[in-house]
C-alpha cells in the first residue's frame, strides 16, 4: 500500500508544472490570504488560535522537523544514486539552509527591535522608554509594537521549497531498490510539506499585516532561489539533488 502511494507521489512531483509552480502557489496564498484577512469576513476557527496543536508542536519547531526528516533522506538517496562523497557534498546543503534560516530570523528580530517601542497596555498611551528590545518588554509583561516581518511566512515557505527540491531525488530510485524506511521518510516529507503549506495559508489568513507576510514569504523564496536556482547548479557548491532533468549533469 505505502509503495503504491510513494509511486503516485513521485509521478506527481516529476510533472514539471507541479514542481515549478510551488513558489507561485506560495505567493498566491500569501497575497490572497492577506486580502481575505483585510476584509474581516473570515470566521475564527481552531487554526486562528495560535495555541492549535500544529502551531505548537510543528510550526514552532518547523526547522527542526525539516532537518530531522531531510538529513537521513538526503544521505540515503545521494549515496544510493551516486556515492559517499556526493552524499557528503549534498548534505552540506542543509548547513547552508540552516545558516540562511538563522541569519534571516536574526535580522527579523533585529528589525523588530530597532523599529519598535514598549507600551504598558494595548491602548499604547504609555511608552516604557527604558526598554529597548522585544525580549525585555515581554519579560516585563508589556506590549511591544515594531515592524514584525512574519517569521512563520518565511520559514514555512522556505522549508516547503527546500523539501520539494530534495524530494525530487526519489524519482531516481526504482521501486525495486527502495526499502520501507526510505518509503516512510518520503511519505513523512510529503506530509510535512502539506502541513507547512496549510499552516502557511493559516498564517496568511489569520495573522500579521499584509506587508509582514509578503516580506517574509519573499525572503523564503529568495533564499531558495539564490541557492537552488543560482548557486547549486554551479561547481563549488553543494550541488542539486539528482532528478530527471539534470541527473546526467551532476558531478560525482
Amino acid at each position: 500500500m505505502s509503495a503504491a502511494v510513494v509511486d503516485s507521489l513521485t509521478r506527481l512531483w516529476k510533472r514539471p508544472w507541479v514542481h515549478s509552480y510551488v513558489p507561485h502557489l506560495l505567493v498566491f496564498i500569501s497575497v490572497a490570504g492577506s486580502f481575505l484577512k483585510g476584509t474581516g469576513l473570515v470566521p475564527k476557527t481552531y487554526f486562528s488560535d495560535s495555541t492549535n496543536i500544529l502551531n505548537l508542536y510543528f510550526v514552532k519547531v518547523s526547522w527542526g522537523w525539516t532537518i530531522v526528516l531531510l538529513l537521513p533522506f538526503i544521505a540515503y538517496t545521494s549515496h544510493h544514486i551516486k556515492n559517499r562523497s556526493f552524499a557528503l557534498r549534498r548534505l552540506s546543503s542543509l548547513l547552508v539552509a540552516t545558516l540562511i534560516w538563522y541569519f534571516c530570523t536574526k535580522i527579523f528580530f533585529y528589525i523588530e527591535d530597532i523599529t519598535g517601542s514598549c507600551y504598558e497596555s494595548q491602548n499604547k498611551l504609555v511608552i516604557r522608554g527604558e526598554i529597548y528590545t522585544k525580549a525585555e518588554c515581554k519579560k516585563a509583561k508589556f506590549l511591544w509594537d515594531g515592524f514584525d516581518i512574519s517569521g512563520h511566512s518565511f520559514i514555512l515557505a522556505y522549508s516547503s521549497l527546500v523539501i520539494v527540491e530534495e524530494m525530487m531525488a526519489m524519482s531516481q530510485i526504482s521501486s525495486d531498490h527502495r526499502n520501507t524506511p526510505i518509503d516512510c521518510l518520503y511519505l513523512a516529507l510529503n506530509a510535512i510539506v502539506a502541513i507547512w503549506i496549510w499552516m502557511f495559508g493559516c498564517t496568511s489568513v489569520y495573522f500579521h499585516d499584509a506587508i509582514d507576510k509578503v516580506l517574509g514569504t519573499s525572503c523564503g523564496i529568495l533564499g531558495w532561489y539564490v541557492t537552488y536556482v543560482l548557486w547549486y547548479p554551479r561547481p563549488f557548491s553543494p550541488g542539486l539533488p539528482p532528478h530527471p532533468k539534470q541527473n546526467a549533469k551532476c558531478e560525482n
